[in-house]
């Protein structure tokens, strides 16, 4: 196959798109989205419940494959999971969208959905897997919550990471109160009033076929993150209310546990959260590496020399980080430098 040079280069943004806003929306709007044919693959859980997995790419098992992790409420059609998936394989990679709970157009079975540090589900997605004999090297990519829920499993110590050799986190809100806070304030309420009447929505559907544990009377008054939190997602995953959530599942904390090469890609003007959630060097484990930026927005990293012809820079940098461990085992451990 021929490989496409992947030197991606420090991101530069593009000079109509500087701010975070329209680094943010741009792609959700105006990204002429890729289409892929995904075939689709449902995983039965232990628990009674299941996730679907969108495949795309060659079914060759022994090539090269990247699980991809969906933010909060997106899915194998998002944006970011499109290009990427379409990057990756014209890099000669095979991509995977691993769906959250709920979120592949079917209500899931149980009670319980997704969060920030809900990392079992890949646990058992990626020891699936690795238990294939023909299976090629495996790496993860994680956008948005999906990236915490990706570092929750790198830094929690979960069994299974010798079987990825790198792994990506985009954009990523490192400690969840922060992030609430900045969603309830200013023009990044449009953010948290959106997201919060998707996931009001999908819970009503959910709930109106099934039980609920909750009581739902009050659902339109939980207008801020730490609400909804609070009232919602701690109780139906067994935390003792919000603070106990954003404290056991903020990211941050867990990443100098983290050896496996893993990518960071932030910037600082993302406008879902501020500029206190980065982490800083002491943070970084011995297989962490940032890449900080004062422009990109949230999973946006737009550049391009016209609105008409714009360059998402993402989609050479991911497939580029993947590639360089595709080197012997040895080779594959090492972080970046």
């Amino acid at each position: 196959m021929n490989i496409p040079s992947l030197q991606a280069g420090p991101f530069r943004p593009a000079w109509w798109c500087r701010n975070g806003h329209l680094q943010t929306l741009w792609p959700y709007f105006f990204r002429m989205r890729p289409r892929p044919r995904y075939r689709r693959q449902r995983r039965e859980l232990p628990d009674g419940d299941f996730i679907d997995l969108d495949w795309y790419g060659s079914p060759d098992a022994s090539r090269p494959l990247v699980v991809i992790l969906h933010g909060l409420q997106g899915c194998s059609h998002s944006h970011y999971a499109r290009g990427l998936v379409t990057a990756l394989d014209r890099a000669g990679l095979a991509a995977v969208v691993m769906h959250q709970r709920g979120c592949s157009g079917e209500p899931n079975r149980l009670a319980r959905t997704y969060h920030a540090g809900a990392s079992e589900d890949l646990d058992l997605v990626l020891a699936g897997l690795a238990s294939d004999r023909r299976r090629g090297p495996l790496f993860v990519a994680g956008y948005s919550l999906g990236g915490s829920i990706l570092l929750n499993w790198l830094g929690r110590d979960r069994p299974g990471q010798q079987w990825i050799r790198a792994a990506a986190a985009v954009s990523v809100p490192y400690v969840l109160q922060e992030s609430a806070d900045r969603l309830a304030r200013g023009p990044s309420r449009i953010y948290q009033r959106r997201l919060l009447s998707q996931m009001r929505l999908a819970l009503t559907r959910k709930f109106a076929h099934m039980p609920c544990p909750l009581d739902l009377s009050r659902l339109d008054r939980l207008d801020t993150f730490t609400r909804y939190d609070d009232a919602v997602t701690a109780p139906l995953h067994g935390f003792d209310g919000v603070e106990d959530y954003y404290g056991r599942c903020s990211a941050r904390q867990y990443l100098p546990n983290i050896g496996t090469p893993t990518l960071l890609v932030h910037a600082r003007d993302d406008p879902l959260m501020t500029e206190r959630v980065i982490p800083v060097p002491a943070d970084l484990g011995p297989g962490v590496t940032l890449e900080l930026f004062d422009h990109g927005g949230h999973c946006g990293f737009v550049a391009g020399g016209s609105p008409l012809r714009p360059h998402y820079w993402l989609d050479r940098r991911l497939p580029a980080h993947f590639r360089q461990y595709l080197g012997d085992a040895g080779a594959a451990r090492r972080p970046m430098q």
